[in-house]
């Protein structure tokens, strides 16, 4: 051995046992937790390259919650704020609805009584430049848009505007404030006595805002209400506990959860609730997920309703969110949950297998569940029993409905799917309202007659058909194009009555032509 190389490795013999050395100081040197520092030092001592030492660490962490389950996660500092924004039920900014058309922002509404409104912004107004920027005509991306709108409360913003019929750009400086995110979707009266309330999710205001549509709703005559908690992905346990908490007598379990190393916690009813006698029909479908599916099951299992539609997702797995000291976050699984009967409805999974989850509603599609409720099978051993009617109901994977609502998958044709796709629907209804909102605001002064009477005019249906033409979307035949034609009349009358008044209205045009709402009025006229 010659001495160049004896010079190399020395220093490295003396290297390796410094790192080892940094392992001998505590005991229990063969942990898998000293095992994992280890490994690291060794990385960002030894490996060729330069390393992310961030990056690597992150990954690992992602890794480790891969092998326990599919809702066990990490989230980075800026995911973490992303996340929390909506179930928080706020975040901080300047007020507004908007949409991107040809590059350039604009606003639909403005949110009520919020900052942009109070310096006198409007339904389609363009915001065109921000603290002299341009952000219209010049590519950015709607991310980074919003990352300029927003900002701490009590900030100022420069906002230049430009408004149909005024020549000259306006300027309004706008102060940042708290804006609130809405998770009641909808709410009004379908029927002179039947309410509807549609939950987007469950969030730190959802009940506040519930039992102000619920008491909206009682005023105005209601006797029944239809749930509408189709899409809704979950939230917040304590959201979902006391709106479940509004329909149910006293004592009454509304759910459970228990792990291993947490002890069982029941939630009952205080009997207390607004809403303790009226019938009920919950709507739900595969993507009615977690603290959803803790209301739809306390009001199966406790017979306090009917569940309609399909087999919601099969999420029945209690986070608890650990904060790390950078801001980041772990969403680590403690629990099951289990419905009033005993059941845990988690759907089943293969550890370190996040993609066999993943396409479980496209695997439910394929066997012609979501089409055909005889496609659904359970073993009898997942069988239990509602608590008043003794009524038969699976654990295991969801909750099955009282009354299944196929899926029509004949309603959106091939083209419709591809001019959806593309932005054209919206582009062009966003057109059409921007370029006749005075005249529609002017004719339309009462919804209830907008319902009644509009008609979506063949010169917006043109404009679909003509820029689909455009960007090679073209019907196969005429019988998709008068299927699709169909479609977009009541998709396209709902997203005009959403631009004129709110997401209200657009439920309410939009759920005539629904087969969930007309079997849930079925229901309850019954």
């Amino acid at each position: 051995m010659n001495k160049k190389t004896n010079l190399f490795i020395a220093p490295l013999l003396l290297f390796a046992l410094s790192v080892s050395a940094q392992f001998r100081i505590g005991q229990n040197d063969d942990s898998p937790l000293r095992k994992l520092q280890y490994a690291e030092i060794a990385i960002n001592n030894l490996y060729v390259d330069s390393v992310d030492e961030k990056k690597l660490v992150e990954d690992a962490i992602r890794g480790m919650l891969e092998e326990l389950d599919p809702h066990s996660t990490y989230a980075t500092p800026k995911e973490v704020k992303e996340l929390n924004e909506p179930l928080n039920g706020n975040f901080e900014g300047i007020g507004v609805q908007f949409n991107m058309i040809e590059d350039t922002l604009l606003v639909i509404q403005p949110v009520t009584n919020g900052p942009s409104e109070k310096v006198g912004i409007i339904a389609g107004d363009r915001i065109v430049s921000v603290n002299d920027t341009a952000i219209a005509g010049v590519k950015m991306s709607k991310e980074e848009i919003m990352k300029r709108l927003r900002g701490p409360k009590g900030t100022k913003v420069r906002l230049g505007v430009v408004r149909q019929g005024i020549k000259d750009r306006l300027k309004f400086t706008v102060t940042r404030a708290k804006i609130p995110v809405k998770s009641v979707d909808a709410a009004y009266m379908i029927r002179p006595n039947i309410g509807y309330i549609r939950i987007g999710s469950f969030g730190a205001t959802t009940y506040k805002e519930f039992m102000e549509r619920l008491k909206q709703l009682r005023d105005a005559g209601m006797t029944s209400l239809i749930l509408d908690l189709q899409e809704n992905g979950g939230g917040y346990l304590k959201a979902a506990v006391d709106i479940a908490n509004e329909f149910l007598q006293r004592d009454d379990l509304i759910v459970y959860t228990e792990g291993l190393k947490v002890p069982r916690t029941d939630y009952k009813a205080d009997g207390n609730g607004a809403f303790l006698k009226g019938k009920i029909v919950v709507l739900v479908d595969g993507y009615t997920a977690s603290a959803a599916e803790i209301v739809t099951g306390a009001i199966q299992d406790q017979d306090r309703g009917i569940v309609v539609g399909r087999r919601t997702f099969g999420k029945g797995l209690v986070q608890r969110p650990v904060d790390l000291p950078d801001g980041s976050m772990i969403r680590l699984t403690i629990a099951h949950y289990y419905t009033p009967s005993g059941r845990c409805i988690q759907k089943p999974y293969k550890k370190g297998d996040s993609k066999d989850y993943a396409m479980d509603m496209l695997n439910r599609l394929k066997s012609g569940e979501l089409t055909n409720a005889d496609s659904i099978h359970f073993v009898d051993s997942l069988k239990y029993e509602t608590l008043r009617q003794h009524r038969a109901v699976y654990g295991g994977g969801g909750i099955v409905p009282d009354e299944f609502v196929p899926l029509d998958t004949t309603i959106y044709t091939r083209f419709h799917r591809e001019l959806a796709a593309k932005g054209i629907v919206i582009q062009q209804n966003l057109r059409y309202v921007d370029n006749h909102r005075k005249e529609l605001k002017k004719r339309w002064t009462s919804f209830a007659e907008f319902k009644e009477q509009f008609e979506v005019p063949q010169q917006l249906l043109d404009s679909i058909i003509s820029e689909g033409e455009k960007q090679g979307v073209k019907p196969n035949d005429e019988a998709e194009l008068e299927k699709t034609l169909s479609y977009l009349c009541v998709q396209l009358k709902a997203l005009i009555a959403r631009d004129i008044w709110d997401m209200s209205e657009y439920f309410s045009v939009f759920n005539e032509n629904s087969e969930m709402v007309k079997k849930a009025l079925e229901v309850i006229e019954k």
